[in-house]
């Protein structure tokens, strides 16, 4: 009676974990840019990870590597348009190029998952967190300024 659950959950399980996947490790980054109270953060980066890795995987399993190239192609064009509304110009003075990249990152982590590339995700989840937060004192004696990171990046 109940087969059909069954068998949805076997087809759903392993997209059900690669989303789960790609939001723990998108949030750990948005974490970071809201503990640094910047414009994008905790909500924002768990999203575009998981359309990202959802848009690939409602592709199915691709042997078209030009129609997955397509959905990347307009995936990564999406992307640059809402981490070019993170870069704020007020002045001489330019904010939000680290989070706008980051923001990206994210889109990558999700890419990454939903093509079985686990280690990459990780990988890349580690990068990101380690540029901005332990290059950030670097940043700020390049700067010439003492601001521990709200606003700068």
């Amino acid at each position: 009676m109940f087969d059909w659950i069954q068998i949805e959950w076997q087809t759903m399980s392993k997209p059900a974990l690669q989303i789960g996947l790609t939001y723990v490790l998108t949030a750990i980054i948005g974490w970071q840019r809201e503990h640094e109270e910047h414009n994008a953060g905790v909500r924002t980066f768990p999203i575009v990870g998981m359309a990202t890795c959802g848009y690939l995987l409602v592709l199915g399993p691709v042997t078209d590597g030009a129609a997955q190239s397509r959905v990347m192609q307009g995936v990564i064009t999406g992307i640059g348009f809402l981490g070019g509304g993170a870069i704020l110009k007020d002045g001489l003075s330019v904010r939000g190029t680290a989070t706008a990249a980051s923001i990206w990152n994210a889109c990558v982590i999700g890419s990454a998952v939903a093509m079985n590339h686990y280690g990459i995700a990780v990988v890349l989840t580690f990068l990101n967190l380690f540029t901005l937060r332990a290059l950030l004192p670097i940043k700020m004696k390049l700067d010439g300024t003492n601001d521990q990171g709200v606003g700068g990046l």
